[in-house]
This record gives structure tokens, C-alpha cells and sequence, in this order.
């Protein structure tokens, strides 16, 4: 039979593994693509700021 103790360590397993889960899916779909787009917003304005200072 299960004891009190692994009860307990078995809970706390699942809530970090969840925690994880949902952390990973936060960063995939709303971090990434952010950081991605905003380097590609500075790369464009330094390259139209270095066209026009020649």
C-alpha cells in the first residue's frame, strides 16, 4: 500500500511536471515568436538607418 510520504512526493512530481509543461508551451508560443519578431524589427531599422547614411 501506498504510504503518506510517497502520496506526497508523487503529488509534488506531477505539479512540477506540470508547471514545466505549461511553462514550456508559454516560452514555444508567446516568448519566442516576441523575441524573434522584435530582432527582426531592430535588424530592419539598422539597415534602413545604414542606407540612409550613405
Amino acid at each position: 500500500m501506498i504510504e503518506f510520504d510517497q502520496y506526497l512526493g508523487f503529488l509534488s512530481f506531477l505539479g512540477i511536471l506540470t508547471m514545466g509543461f505549461w511553462l514550456m508551451i508559454f516560452l514555444l508560443l508567446f516568448v519566442v515568436p516576441y523575441w524573434i519578431t522584435g530582432n527582426i524589427i531592430e535588424i530592419i531599422k539598422e539597415r534602413k538607418a545604414a542606407k540612409e547614411k550613405k
